[in-house]
């Protein structure tokens, strides 16, 4: 777990979080458990556990009494919608802020997204 990147439980919640969306987590799968968490991460199953009720309080685990945790129905587009509001807030918005002040048009800013090469 990398120290500058916030609580670790919000670090193991994140990991989870990438995994539905990238889709190596898929909805109805079992999510990994706190003490399997724990054992791979080195870190105290309380901690993981944490992490993991916070995606049962925001509705994309869902918990199975004795059995375990699973990847709740709609999670992925549930994670997809709130990861492109954030998207917005933090770049787009900003971008567009700047381009006004530089009086760039969205005509204009979209033309230079369009032809910006892919850094990949």
């Amino acid at each position: 777990m990398n120290e500058d990147a916030g609580p670790i439980f919000r670090q193991v919640a994140a990991e989870i979080e990438n995994a539905i969306v990238d889709g190596s987590l898929a909805e109805e799968s079992q999510a990994p458990s706190s003490n399997e968490l724990a054992a791979f991460h080195r870190i105290n199953p309380a901690t993981a556990a944490k992490g993991l009720n916070q995606l049962v309080a925001d509705g994309v685990l869902t918990k199975r009494r004795g059995v375990g945790m699973f990847v709740a129905t709609g999670a992925r587009e549930q994670l997809l919608k709130r990861r492109r509001t954030e998207f917005a807030d933090q770049y787009v918005r900003p971008l567009m802020t700047e381009a006004h002040k530089l009086g760039i048009s969205p005509a204009e800013l979209t033309t230079m997204i369009r032809h910006w090469e892919d850094p990949r």
